[in-house]
């Protein structure tokens, strides 16, 4: 009996002493916060998504309050309404930034680009592509396995069962990037966001010849340069055998769309540009 007692007040003096030493320490080496981090924190949307290039919403907020500078962070998820209370509170400018959407350049449809073989395999864009270039004469083409649908948190693109294509749906997008980087082929890139969610570009990122291209998917630029000579603002470049549209230059006249053979420019919004000899027919 007195073993256990002896026991017992034992393990209460060591467990006494133990948290006395733990207080001393956290007292000795306690590191003072800015209160400021918490309160930025809870401006933030709190969505946790990467976007801003931080872990989390507190690694942004602590970079807005310690930095004199704010004007690179920002919080794609909030926008500029979102970043401009949070400049208030901390008396910085507030930095503002274009709306963009996560954009997917691949038009190679099922219809558009056959099946070579059959992946049988890990139902991920990543392992299918570190082992092979895909099930069609495509290396570059969306695989539609859904990397980018698992690391979007908004729900904000889906990989559509009839054209084994990834869409983003503009109106959920943040524009946060986790697409981006969960894509191993790189075909999704953030865009300019137009009003309305109007757009055209070029839903092809393939560099080959155009026979090649031709021959792999038929809704492949061929590097034809017909856009880019139609192109009365500038906007539209052709390099390595793939014509590009700069969405700052823009001005969405349609003319490249209707010039372009295979069919690669993608118009999203926007009614067909009508002919002048199609205008002159109905007359």
């Amino acid at each position: 009996m007195n073993t256990l007692i002896f026991t017992i007040l034992t393990l209460c003096v060591i467990g006494l002493v133990s948290a006395v030493l733990l207080y001393i320490v956290a007292r000795v080496f306690k590191v003072e916060e800015d209160p400021r981090i918490d309160e930025t924190e809870k401006m933030l949307p709190g969505a946790n998504c990467g976007g801003c290039g931080f872990a989390g919403c507190r690694g942004l907020a602590t970079a807005l309050v310690e930095s004199d500078d704010i004007s690179a962070l920002y919080c794609s998820v909030g926008g500029d309404e979102c970043m401009g209370k949070i400049a208030d509170y901390l008396g910085k400018a507030a930095p503002k930034k274009e709306p963009q959407t996560a954009t997917v350049r691949c038009g190679g449809s099922c219809e558009k680009r056959p099946r070579t073989n059959t992946y049988i395999g890990a139902t991920s864009c990543a392992v299918a592509s570190s082992l092979y270039a895909g099930e069609t004469g495509c290396a570059y083409g969306c695989l539609g396995y859904g990397d980018c649908v698992e690391a979007c948190l908004f729900d904000a693109i889906k990989v559509n069962p009839v054209t084994g294509l990834a869409e983003v749906d503009a109106d959920k997008c943040t524009a946060c990037g986790a697409c981006v980087k969960a894509c191993p082929k790189g075909i999704i890139e953030l865009r300019k966001r137009w009003p309305k969610n109007r757009a055209i570009y070029v839903s092809c990122v393939s560099k080959d010849k155009g026979a090649v291209t031709m021959k792999a998917c038929k809704a492949g630029c061929i590097g034809c340069r017909k856009c880019e000579k139609v192109c009365e603002f500038g906007a539209i470049t052709v390099e390595n055998n793939l014509a590009f549209i700069d969405s700052t230059k823009c001005r969405l006249c349609r003319k490249c769309v209707g010039e372009c053979p295979t069919g690669a420019i993608t118009m999203i919004g926007l009614a067909p540009l009508v002919k002048k000899e199609e205008v002159k027919e109905e007359k």
